[in-house]
């Protein structure tokens, strides 16, 4: 864990902080409010003191295509839990603000300002960086029009849910868009999720139909889905709402043969519904209405389908972009945006709403190792990247690799601005590696964390402070999160209590914010929404992470998951701590480490012992520590913990299919009797 007491080392710095729009954006609220912002610290007081003026002004600065009015922001005395509706009376649509802006003059029309037809919107690009595919602005909107018209003559309209099952593509994001440009409701799961991990997903949201992709291509081995289409149509007998399953050719011009699927047929088919109209029209829905349902992990029990607002993401992602990344300061056509990532992770929803502010999307599909480590780096530099996403496992991956890979020896990076890191905490020595050997000194990393709950930061960067080793760099603008005190238990109408700067604690947010879900799918009494984020603390949403507030520098550093939390001997730290021990004193020799929340041993226990008390403390150092051939992870990669922890705490659970290797479990059920597996071994 970070010192408190000890201020970390800078590493990054903005050239010019006035010159930022979040600086111009003060300046227009102190004219407008009478305000007297000048740092960033005053522009965050404000966003969450003063949530009602500070998202007003959002959407009159960087207004959405909209119709209708609104006579409040929101009702700021109200319950947090109650979920309160944010500009009731204005009416939008997701797709119509992706493939057009508003008009300056009037933001109820729609105009191509910097989204002109022939520059490019979307570049496909297929594992090894291969079969790479431009589509400009006008291609993109008319492939929408036309399934949004065969979508509308087979009966899809407002509310409904169509879903896929498909890799990131052009074809998946075309379904996206065009059921949203209808006011219907989208999902999405990759096409490495089993079989069952997918159902449990369809059989709550009740999809009218399904996209499925007849192929898969993932590290070099290519997989025939046709028997999942038949499996999944299988499970969905009882779905009454289910019209049919349509098949989405992986390889252009040849769709695979699906007779096999009782109601399944090829997008080809599907698409002679529109009769060749490409005319767009657009359904706009009340700003408060879904247009997405995403879905928690889902690794200890079925997933929760979490419901997100039109309204509140669109205006949450003007304020990140522009606040926070000042994305309306840049050409869009010399702007590109790369963000790895499966359908089945909410990052696919960010990689796709970078569309809104005219940047380039590229859509990567497949393993980013191969033909080899450098070459989705390569890529990035031939294709001018702006801003990258990836994840901590993937530069790990690159810095120990023998040779290690140093993305700026690989490739021209004169053009990246920045590096966006989530997914898992990024440790310490993770940071020191990106500026010492990893990445140009200008690109600016940002450590962001928020997640699928919220469609949203809680933390992330911005443009106006300076970058110090670890954590994340800012709170949201408009998120009040704060630290509490973990070791109470809580309860229904049990108050939390923060505790001060520089102590851990757990990650809450006590304002409500306009991405806070609407609801769960099919939770009618909304108690499962009430059990998820508030039982805990009264009238507070509580995250579920573990976190620190720098009393000097005030970046957040994360620690792990709050359940995760260890605690031997009455000191209380998160898994992250020692991970951060093992990445930088032992890269080399330990590939991968998990700290389910049992003490443990092995060969190397010396050493790791005494780095993790020289660096954590001698109270966290563990017992025993053990050679486990896999880690589990999600198929996101994230490592998993909770599962471990439940195992060799003895308890037998079911194996959730959104992982990726879940067969790996079974060999932690040994260790719930730790004492009895380590009497033949010599205790160390």
């Amino acid at each position: 864990m970070a010192d408190s007491q000890i201020q970390m080392r800078k590493l990054w710095e903005p050239e010019n902080p006035k010159k930022t729009l979040a600086y111009q954006f003060m300046q227009t609220a102190n004219r407008k409010r009478n305000r007297g912002l000048q740092t960033w610290e005053d522009l965050h007081t404000w966003s969450v003191d003063h949530r009602s003026e500070f998202w007003e002004e959002v959407f009159q600065q960087y207004p959405i295509i909209h119709s209708g009015s609104y006579k409040r922001v929101v009702d700021e005395h109200a319950r947090m839990d109650s979920v309160p509706a944010w500009f009731e009376g204005v009416k939008v649509n997701f797709a119509e603000n992706v493939l057009f802006s508003p008009d300056p003059q009037d933001p109820s029309k729609a105009c191509q300002n910097r989204k002109r037809d022939g520059a490019i919107a979307v570049t496909e690009v297929r594992e090894g960086c291969t079969e790479i595919r431009h589509y400009s602005w006008r291609e993109i909107r008319e492939r929408v029009g036309l399934l949004a018209n065969a979508m509308r003559a087979r009966g899809v309209k407002k509310g409904d849910r169509v879903a896929i099952v498909a890799s990131n593509s052009t074809d998946t994001l075309t379904v996206f868009y065009a059921v949203t440009s209808l006011g219907g409701i989208f999902s999405s799961s990759s096409t490495d999720m089993g079989t069952r991990g997918v159902l449990d997903r369809l059989q709550q949201t009740r999809p009218k139909y399904v996209f499925v992709d007849d192929w898969a291509l993932y590290n070099g081995k290519t997989v025939d889905l046709r028997p999942k289409m038949i499996e999944i149509e299988a499970g969905m007998k009882d779905i009454p709402e289910l019209k049919g399953l349509v098949a989405m050719p992986r390889w252009q011009n040849k769709p695979a043969d699906i007779s096999s699927v009782p109601k399944g047929e090829t997008l080809a088919s599907f698409l002679q519904a529109a009769k060749g109209d490409t005319t767009l029209r657009f359904e706009r829905i009340d700003f408060r209405d879904p247009f997405i349902i995403v879905y928690s992990s889902g690794t200890t029990g079925m997933p929760k389908c979490l419901v997100h607002s039109t309204g509140g993401v669109l205006l949450n992602s003007r304020k990140e972009s522009n606040l926070h990344r000042d994305a309306f300061a840049q050409d869009p056509e010399e702007s590109c945006t790369l963000q790895y990532t499966t359908t089945g992770w909410i990052m696919y929803l960010m990689a796709c709403t970078s569309m809104l502010t005219g940047t380039r999307a590229i859509l990567y599909d497949g393993s980013p190792f191969l033909p080899d480590l450098t070459a989705f780096i390569k890529l990035v530099g031939e294709q001018r990247v702006t801003d990258l996403g990836i994840s901590p496992r993937f530069m790990q991956t690159l810095a120990s690799a023998k040779p290690p890979v140093s993305p700026k020896e690989v490739t021209d990076l004169s053009h990246l601005r920045r590096v966006m890191s989530t997914g898992m905490v990024l440790s310490e020595a993770q940071f020191e590696w990106f500026y010492d050997q990893g990445f140009p000194k200008h690109v600016q990393l940002c450590n962001i964390s928020g997640g699928t709950d919220v469609a949203a930061c809680f933390t992330m960067d911005t443009l106006m402070k300076p970058l110090y080793v670890g954590g994340t760099m800012t709170p949201a603008l408009g998120m009040k999160i704060e630290v509490y005190d973990q070791e109470i238990e809580g309860g229904k109408g049990i108050k939390g209590r923060p505790v001060p700067v520089g102590q851990p604690g757990e990650l809450v947010c006590t304002r409500a914010f306009p991405t806070m879900p609407i609801k769960f799918w099919g939770d009618e009494s909304g108690e499962k929404y009430f059990n998820a984020y508030f039982a805990r603390f009264d009238d507070v949403w509580t995250h579920g992470d573990f976190i620190t507030i720098h009393p000097q520098n005030r970046q957040i550093y994360l620690h792990g998951r709050a359940d995760g939390v260890l605690n031997p001997s009455g000191v209380r730290f998160g898994s992250a701590e020692i991970y951060n021990v093992l990445d930088a004193n032992f890269g080399e020799e330990i590939q991968d480490s998990i700290c389910p929340g049992r003490k443990f041993t092995q060969e190397l226990v010396k050493r790791v012992k005494d780095a993790i008390a020289r660096d954590v403390g001698r109270r966290c150092v563990p017992k025993y520590v053990f050679e486990t051939p896999e880690i589990p992870t999600t198929i996101n990669l994230k490592k998993v913990e909770l599962p471990v922890k439940q195992i060799v705490s003895g308890k037998v659970i079911k194996p959730s299919d959104t992982l990726a290797n879940k067969d790996c479990l079974k060999y932690y059920y040994q260790f719930a009797k730790v004492e009895d597996l380590i009497q033949p071994r010599s205790k160390l």
